[in-house]
């Protein structure tokens, strides 16, 4: 048997579960649970839907290209920072990445057995490094009536939190969005614990995945990572079924 499943909320437990559902994880248990008054999960290509219910089934190949202007704080922040956390290590070298990318998924339970997120683990194939530790969930901001995608990736003293609008884009396709915008609105957030207590501040951080299926049948992504307005990095996956 394996394990599937860490429970949130008392005690922590692995829940046992076959082996084949254990290899099946998905960020989302089901990817409708986006769809609201902008978006409408039924009009997805199947096999968009497919990654996102059944991400570690999907191997991952990764393509980098930095600007210019931000190649050297890239590094600097790679080597600095992103290695000693292991977090937020997106590396500046594309020979890299050129083994691909690996990946895990844990499925994350509340203290009822209802799904609450998935933890999912990116690392390098060749090295091991992480590039993400991140936990992802459906959820719908206060004031707003669009389920947005909520990923957390954990720092030393507190997390970025990032808010992603989800969008029907052409043949089935998926784009994902967090646009520039008040506090409070889909983004980027950085929040801090600082003598006990705690600090959220937007941050001028906007990226943009556009998920779809090429001319050949193949699962793609192109991500566009800016800082402000200007586009920092881009990265594009090819991700094929294991």
């Amino acid at each position: 048997m394996a394990t599937e499943a860490t429970r949130i909320g008392g005690r922590i437990a692995e829940v046992p579960v076959e082996a084949e559902a254990a290899n099946s994880c998905g960020l989302l248990p089901d990817i409708s649970c986006l769809t609201g008054p902008n978006f409408d999960a039924n009009l997805l290509h199947p096999l968009v839907r497919e990654f996102y219910e059944h991400t570690s089934r999907w191997r991952m190949d990764v393509w980098t290209q930095w600007s210019p202007a931000f190649a050297a704080p890239g590094a600097a922040i790679e080597a600095l920072y992103g290695r000693r956390i292991q977090q937020l290590a997106l590396p500046v070298n594309a020979l890299a990445v050129a083994h691909g990318v690996d990946s895990q998924i844990t499925t994350v339970l509340d203290s009822h057995g209802n799904h609450a997120g998935a933890a999912w683990l990116r690392t390098l194939r060749k090295s091991g490094d992480y590039m993400y530790s991140g936990y992802y969930r459906a959820t719908t901001l206060p004031g707003h009536a669009q389920p947005s995608v909520h990923g957390t990736f954990p720092l030393e003293q507190g997390n970025v939190q990032v808010f992603l609008r989800p969008h029907n884009s052409a043949a089935g396709s998926l784009l994902l969005i967090s646009p520039i915008g008040p506090f409070g609105d889909n983004g980027a957030y950085v929040t801090v614990m600082d003598k006990g207590r705690d600090h959220a501040a937007r941050v001028p951080i906007h990226e943009e995945f556009h998920v779809y299926v090429d001319d050949e049948n193949t699962l793609r992504t192109d991500h566009v990572l800016r800082l402000w307005r200007r586009t920092a990095v881009r990265l594009h996956y090819r991700l094929t079924p294991t």
